[in-house]
């Protein structure tokens, strides 16, 4: 006989059970414990599981501004004007009757240059690009030609290559595209009908129309840059003096005493120079405004055209005067 527990009812009647049934009895009713305790820590570790597997949305990016082109260049030709901006766009307003403002589609510069009734712009590659006027070739830039600066006379077009190369085309009529044998140039500048280009040494080298003595350097000049005018030449010293010299009408050669300059251009038959202080400052003919300067502004560039005046403010507008075309909007 088996082992037994007796246990009184509630009649007080005394039964007796096998320890073996009330052990089953007893394991049991722990197994049924213990499965609410192992389903109470299932819930909390599924809700701690929920927990850590909540995720946030990144926050959304806030998109990067693309930045203002600034201008950064402005060219008069005759009776047109070209600007540059740092997004590689060139503008063009003025007369167009050759076609000088029909700037290429999709044209992306870092220089340009504006000639008689054509234009040009040098691309990052060192490509150079013409349009306009092309009666006398100007706009047929020689094949495999790549530059680091480029000019633009009246009818004729200068550029200047990685080694000092000096190339000319168009219009040769009084040997503007003659370049001298063996120059080794690092500045280049195109007039009228002549040509400038500067050497590393501070020399100023000139070919081309002379009926005006625009080509005769004069002795011992050495100097840091260099402009082409219609019929007379600048060049700037390293001390800021301007010289100046060929045709003389207007006082073309007469730069105003005292002026000490970090800049220079020419137009048709008068010149402009900037100072340190952003004075642009003119002489010359001044038939046609081209050296009635707004009054206060303050510059960082310049440039003339045939009888008109072009400059960058410091605030970086685009401002005009003189014979102009109207600045575009």
């Amino acid at each position: 006989m088996g082992s037994q527990m007796l246990l009184r009812n509630d009649a007080g009647t005394i039964s007796a059970i096998p320890y073996a049934v009330l052990t089953l009895v007893v394991f049991g009713l722990f197994l049924v414990g213990m499965g609410v305790v192992v389903d109470a820590l299932v819930e909390v570790d599924n809700s701690m599981m929920g927990m850590a597997t909540v995720t946030t949305s990144p926050p959304t990016a806030t998109p990067t501004p693309t930045p203002t082109p600034e201008l950064v260049q402005v060219s008069g030709g005759s009776w047109h004007s070209l600007a540059l901006w740092s997004n590689g766009t060139v503008e063009a307003w003025g007369s167009n009757g050759d076609g000088q403002c029909d700037v290429p589609e999709g044209l992306v510069a870092t220089k340009i240059a504006a000639g008689g009734y054509h234009s040009l712009a040098l691309t990052a590659d060192g490509t150079v690009v013409a349009w306009g006027s092309n009666g006398d070739g100007q706009c047929d830039v020689p094949e495999g030609l790549v530059a680091t600066k480029i000019a633009a006379g009246w009818d004729h077009s200068l550029a200047l290559t990685a080694d000092g190369d000096v190339v000319a085309w168009g219009a040769n009529w009084e040997g503007q595209c003659d370049v001298p044998e063996g120059l080794v140039a690092t500045k280049i500048a195109a007039g009228g009908i002549h040509s400038l280009a500067l050497t590393a040494d501070g020399t100023v080298v000139a070919w081309g129309d002379n009926g005006d003595g625009q080509c005769d350097v004069p002795e011992g000049l050495v100097a840091t840059k260099i402009a082409a005018g219609g019929y007379h030449s600048l060049a700037l010293c390293a001390d800021g003096t301007v010289v100046v010299w060929g045709w003389d009408a207007y006082g073309i050669c007469d730069p105003p005493a005292g002026l000490i300059a970090t800049d220079i251009d020419a137009g048709y038959c008068h010149s402009l120079a900037l100072t340190a202080d952003g004075e642009v400052v003119g002489w010359g003919d001044n038939a046609g405004g081209q050296y009635d300067v707004p009054a206060g502004l303050a510059a960082t560039a310049i440039a003339a055209g045939r009888h008109h005046g072009l400059a960058i403010s410091a605030d970086g507008d685009l401002v005009e005067w003189g014979v102009v075309g109207g600045i575009p909007e």
